[in-house]
């Protein structure tokens, strides 16, 4: 049995699906409301609770062999904080998975992630990895690099398709190896049925570090037209687009991830997703969508 923590959100809900392909037996942690109808014909088990609630996390844990969570608090708002979510809740269920029993815990964590990082939701995913090496368990840290649906499906592609300018912080050139989020599904599970996956840090991205430049040129590519960019400086106000994003794009502006990965898709059978062939399928699947 493995339970899912974060099943209903996007990663996880592709990791429930490709366990339950491969006959796995799946129990996915649901919010009650949270929309689970889908996960449940699928044919897995749902367990109502929340990462708030420690006694919802102690009967979900009673008998899975693995607990993998992918939940976090970065799309959520309200009483839904880094602390009460990412930090608090996520060590409530290492406690709870090592009270049960629990062979093996699969963290998914983020590449880079660090104690000294001035970003608290990348700080306390460095701590919870501490947390859950000291735990006793068997444990794996999944780190996927930023995700190609989050970064250049947003920044680049929602603008592009809409008619909009492509609005860039910062200079733009530096490098990063986006992973499409099937990837990082197919490492999670890979993780979770391969035993050499125990007790590993496992820092994944893109078959390919890309600029911004190079993202843009590859949308333009797809859609057969040239697209508009305007470049801002970091701390610079944009109307209609979030400051939080903008400061994220700021921070990204100040370094690279330029890693290969390959070894690792090698030894767990994962095929790395070209940005150019990700950006195809984006497009087709949410150009019927966009006005």
């Amino acid at each position: 049995m493995v339970l899912v923590v974060g099943g209903t959100g996007q990663l996880g809900g592709r990791i429930v699906r490709e366990l339950l392909s491969k006959g796995v037996k799946v129990r996915a942690l649901c919010r009650r409301g949270s929309g689970y109808g889908a996960l449940a014909r699928m044919g897995a088990e749902i367990a109502i609770g929340d990462l708030k609630d420690a006694s919802s996390l102690e009967a979900a844990c009673a008998g899975a062999d693995t607990v993998v969570t992918t939940a976090n608090a970065a799309r959520r708002g309200g009483e839904d904080t880094v602390d009460a979510v990412d930090l608090q809740g996520t060590r409530a269920l290492i406690d709870a998975a090592a009270k049960a029993g629990t062979g093996h815990f699969v963290f998914t964590s983020v590449y880079g992630a660090s104690v000294d990082s001035p970003i608290p939701f990348v700080k306390v995913k460095a701590e919870n990895e501490e947390y859950l090496k000291a735990s006793g368990m068997a444990w794996t840290v999944l780190a996927p690099n930023a995700f190609m649906e989050s970064w250049p499906g947003k920044v680049v592609g929602l603008p592009a398709m809409a008619n909009r300018d492509v609005v860039l912080v910062g200079e733009g050139t530096r490098r990063h190896a986006y992973i499409a989020e099937h990837d990082a599904a197919q490492f999670a599970v890979a993780a979770i049925m391969n035993p050499v996956a125990r007790n590993r840090r496992l820092e994944v991205g893109g078959p390919k570090a890309v600029t911004w430049a190079e993202v843009v040129q590859t949308y333009e590519a797809a859609l057969g037209r040239s697209i508009p960019v305007r470049y801002v400086a970091p701390g610079e106000h944009v109307d209609g687009i979030l400051d939080v994003l903008l400061s994220l794009l700021a921070g990204y502006d100040r370094f690279d991830s330029d890693f290969d990965s390959s070894a690792l898709a090698a030894e767990f059978g994962v095929t790395q997703t070209p940005l150019a062939a990700w950006v195809r399928a984006w497009i087709a699947a949410n150009q019927p969508r966009i006005s």
